[in-house]
């Protein structure tokens, strides 16, 4: 591996910083929301599949007592 002085790793890393898209604030809130709505589907959606699974364990758990 090559070894960078200090000051070109420097020069380096600003020429890489600069080719980076960086997102608009409008972009940026739109994503935000959607992992939100996202998370909270799952959320749900987890909650139903637990509560049908607790619901069967309990009848099956019935039988048994």
């Amino acid at each position: 591996m090559a070894k960078v002085n200090p000051g070109e790793f420097i020069r380096q890393v600003r020429a890489e910083t600069a080719k980076v898209v960086w997102p608009s604030g409008r972009e940026t809130m739109m994503t935000a929301v959607m992992v939100l709505i996202m998370t909270t589907i799952l959320a749900l959606f987890f909650f139903g599949v637990d509560t049908v699974f607790s619901r069967i364990v309990k009848l099956l758990l019935s039988f048994v007592g």
